[in-house]
C-alpha cells in the first residue's frame, strides 16, 4: 500500500525513493509487525479469557503440563494479524509471490481456526476431523501448485527445484511437481503443529526459519547476487523478504507472551499458518530441499513421532522415546521445559547457518 502510494511520488520528493528498496520496506514490515503483535497481544488475551477460549491439556502428555490447563489459546490470530497487515502496508501488492504467500497464510490459518474453535469453544477434544483437515490442505496445494505452474510468476519458473550443495543441478519433477507441492505444504504445516508443544518452541524456531528464508528471498530476487552465488534468479521473488520480515516481527512480538510460562498459546491457528507459509516460500524460491535443513528441528520432531508409532506397532508395544514428539522425551528425562526450548533454538540456529553456508559450500 505504502509502496503503491508513495513510491510514485519519489520524482517530486526524493526521500520517498526509500520505498524503492526492499531492505527498507523489510525493516519497516518487521518493526510494524512487532508493534502490532505487542499491542494486540494483551487485547486478544483478555478477549480469549473473557470468552473462555482456553487450552484443554491432554492427560497423556507430561504431568508438568497439566498446570497449563486454562491458558488462552487461538493466539495464532495475533500472529496472522502481525504478518498480514504489515505485508499489505509495505509490500508491492501487485507482486504474485506476495499474493500467494498471503493466500497460503490465510487459508491454513482458517483451517487452524476452525480446529481450535471446535476444541476450545465447542468442547470437541479432537477438533476438526483429520480427514477434513487433510482435504483442506490438499485442496490448497492443488490451487497453489496450479497457479504457480500455469500463471508462471516469472519466465524461468517451472517444475524444477534446487539441490543443496550442488551448483547447476536442478531436480526436474515433471508431472510430479504439483503432488510434490501438496506434500511440502501439508508436511510443513503439520510439522510446525507437532512441534508446538512447549512454551515458545515453535514460534522461536519458525522465526529462525523466516530469517533464513528472508535472506534467501532477497538474493534470489537480485540478478547480481544470484549470479554471484550461482543460484536461480527469480524476478520479483525478492519481495518475499518483506513478508518474511513481517513474519519475524510477528514471531518476536508473539514470543513476548508465549515464552515460559506462556500467557497464550498459538493453537492450530498459528502453527498451521506458519508451517504452510514456510513451505510456500520454500516452493516459490525453489528451495524445497533446503527446507529440510533449515527446518531440521521440525523434521526431527516429525521423525520422532513416526519412529515411535512404528516401534509401538511392530515391536509389541515397545517405545523408542519416553514420549513423542521428542521435546517431551527430554522433558521426561528431567530437563526443565525452558532448557529444552532454548537448546532446540540453538540447534535450529545451527541448521539455519548450515543452510546459508550451503549457498557457498557447493
Amino acid at each position: 500500500m505504502l509502496y503503491d502510494l508513495l513510491y510514485p511520488l519519489s520524482d517530486s520528493i526524493s526521500a520517498l525513493n526509500l520505498f524503492k528498496y526492499i531492505t527498507f520496506r523489510t525493516a519497516g514490515a518487521m518493526v510494524t509487525a512487532l508493534f502490532i503483535s505487542l499491542i494486540l497481544g494483551p487485547l486478544f488475551i483478555r478477549l480469549l479469557k473473557k470468552y473462555q477460549i482456553r487450552e484443554k491439556i491432554r492427560s497423556e502428555g507430561p504431568s508438568t503440563h497439566l498446570k497449563k490447563e486454562g491458558t488462552p489459546t487461538m493466539g495464532g490470530l495475533v500472529i496472522i494479524c502481525g504478518i498480514v497487515a504489515p505485508t499489505l502496508l509495505w509490500a508491492d501488492m501487485s507482486n504474485f509471490y506476495i499474493l500467494m504467500a498471503l493466500l497460503v497464510t490465510m487459508w491454513l490459518g482458517l483451517i487452524g481456526y476452525m480446529d481450535d474453535y471446535l476444541k476450545a469453544v465447542k468442547g470437541q477434544p479432537k477438533g476438526m476431523v483429520a480427514k477434513k483437515k487433510l482435504i483442506g490442505q490438499i485442496t490448497l496445494g492443488l490451487i497453489f501448485g496450479g497457479l504457480l505452474v500455469y500463471i508462471e510468476p516469472s519466465g524461468s519458473f517451472d517444475g524444477t527445484t534446487g539441490i543443496p550443495f550442488f551448483k547447476h543441478y536442478m531436480l526436474d519433477l515433471g508431472i510430479f511437481y504439483i503432488p510434490f507441492i501438496i506434500l511440502v505444504l501439508t508436511a510443513t504445516s503439520n510439522a510446525v503443529n507437532l512441534t508446538d508443544g512447549a512454551d515458545g518452541l515453535a514460534i522461536g524456531l519458525a522465526g529462525l526459519c523466516f530469517i533464513t528464508f528472508g535472506g534467501l528471498a532477497y538474493v534470489t530476487g537480485r540478478v547480481d547476487f544470484s549470479n554471484y552465488l550461482q543460484i536461480e534468479y527469480l524476478p520479483g521473488a525478492g519481495e518475499l523478504a518483506i513478508y518474511c520480515g513481517a513474519a519475524i516481527g510477528s514471531a518476536l512480538g508473539f514470543l513476548w507472551f508465549n515464552s515460559h510460562p506462556a500467557e497464550v498459546f498459538m493453537g492450530d491457528t498459528g502453527s498451521l499458518a506458519l508451517g504452510g507459509a514456510l513451505g510456500a516460500i520454500a516452493i516459490m524460491l525453489k528451495k524445497e530441499l533446503l527446507l529440510v535443513i533449515v527446518g531440521g528441528v521440525f523434521v526431527i520432531e516429525v521423525l520422532s513421532v513416526i519412529i515411535q508409532v512404528l516401534s509401538y506397532r511392530y515391536r509389541g508395544g515397545k517405545r523408542v522415546f519416553r514420549m513423542a514428539p521428542i521435546h517431551h522425551h527430554f522433558e521426561l528425562l528431567g530437563w526443565p521445559e525452558s532448557k529444552v526450548v532454548v537448546r532446540f533454538w540453538i540447534i535450529g540456529a545451527l541448521f539455519a547457518l548450515v543452510t546459508l553456508a550451503s549457498l557457498k559450500v557447493r
